[in-house]
């Protein structure tokens, strides 16, 4: 997905925080079983990553443009 403008800019930061927050949440967990929540962190950080690169290519391209 590439974004198209500083709303859609705006929506992916403010998921990248909640997702941050969920990462945080799960790594600080110590019941349930560890490979469930090793599959989840993994998880969590895979779209942690992808967002983070749909910002950087965001940025990269306007800055371009400026």
């Amino acid at each position: 997905m590439n974004l198209k403008n500083q709303r859609e800019l705006d929506s992916t930061r403010e998921k990248l925080r909640l997702l941050e927050s969920m990462h945080a949440e799960a790594s600080a967990e110590t019941e349930g079983d560890a490979e469930v929540r090793e599959v989840e962190l993994e998880s969590l950080q895979r779209m942690i990553n992808q967002l983070k690169e749909e910002i950087a290519r965001y940025e990269a391209h306007h800055a371009v443009r400026r």
